[in-house]
């Protein structure tokens, strides 16, 4: 790559940074459940989308239909992914976002038990996926809202049941070297590698976020075919899991598609913008108002108040 392009390609990934961040800001996987009752609200126009849609303790009852964007939707007919599998668990029970669209359900418990099968990974922990009606989340992830997103810790699942009180207050394990330039040698195993690349190089995933130093040891330790690794996209954060998100379930016109990945594996000089002074210690910035629910697509109002 030539000097211009270089430059260009840093000043774009300067400017669209904090987008990024805000589509894919996560709640750490190793930040404790709590049980929290919220109280009853007074619904205005202003009121944040997130205080409605964060109340809905249950899906709607119609079939199940993703409405709007990864960070700007809606889930109908939402299904609940088991919290106890064959080869997977849910995490963090009390957050009640253990739930998605089919698709996704079902993506999960087959890669879970493909997984298992091919001694890849015993199982997974599955952490934050969506809302029981999908939308703005109160606490963590500006995306996550249509049922298509989730979290998988980067910590095999142990050889016995999880208790309730395990399930929350148990940390994610930390694959990145304390300075964040690159992961830990004592923790990374092949078998991280091999298990984000079984997940990528399935066709119905749209992407998969990493902690740019899960990106760079992928990178300098992938063999063989590397297409895959284009859909493996650095993001901050992202150092106790790997987020998976899969593309628009086939038929469903109200799911607004997102982009394919750039072209190439994304081992160049947009990776290594991430470890810049820039990018490592950004500024603070002024965060940006809530979404209330006239800023969503309008059937997003009738699944968020449907009894």
């Amino acid at each position: 790559m030539n000097n211009h392009r270089s430059c260009a390609l840093f000043i774009f990934i300067a400017l669209c940074a904090p987008l990024f961040i805000a589509l894919c800001a996560p709640v750490s996987a190793q930040e404790k459940g709590k049980n929290v009752t919220l109280p009853p609200i007074t619904e205005t126009a202003k009121t944040p989308a997130k205080d409605i849609f964060g109340r809905r303790s249950t899906p709607t009852q119609d079939h199940s239909q993703v409405v709007g964007f990864y960070a700007r939707g809606c889930l109908a007919g939402a299904q609940a992914l088991p919290i106890d599998g064959d080869a997977w668990q849910v995490m963090r029970l009390s957050r009640n976002r253990n739930w998605g669209h089919p698709k996704l359900i079902a993506f999960l418990e087959r890669m879970s038990r493909a997984n298992r099968e091919a001694q890849i990974w015993p199982g997974l922990l599955v952490g934050d996926m969506s809302q029981p009606r999908g939308g703005p989340m109160i606490t963590g992830h500006a995306s996550h809202q249509v049922g298509l997103d989730a979290d998988v810790w980067l910590t095999p699942m142990p050889d016995h049941r999880l208790s309730k009180a395990e399930r929350e207050h148990l940390s994610a394990t930390n694959v990145v070297r304390e300075d964040g330039l690159d992961i830990d040698p004592d923790i990374w195993t092949p078998d991280h590698l091999n298990l984000i690349r079984s997940v990528a190089e399935q066709s119905d995933v749209q992407r998969i976020f990493v902690n740019p130093a899960i990106k760079k040891a992928i990178c300098r330790e992938a063999k063989g075919d590397r297409a895959w690794l284009s859909k493996v996209r650095p993001m901050y954060g992202h150092n106790y899991h790997f987020h998976i998100r899969l593309t628009c379930p086939a038929g469903e016109a109200e799911c607004e598609a997102q982009a394919g990945p750039p072209a190439g594996d994304g081992c160049d000089a947009s990776l290594a913008w991430w470890f810049t002074q820039e990018a490592m210690h950004p500024k603070p910035s002024k965060p940006k108002p809530p979404l209330t629910l006239a800023q969503l697509p309008n059937a997003c109002a009738r699944v968020v108040h449907e009894d």
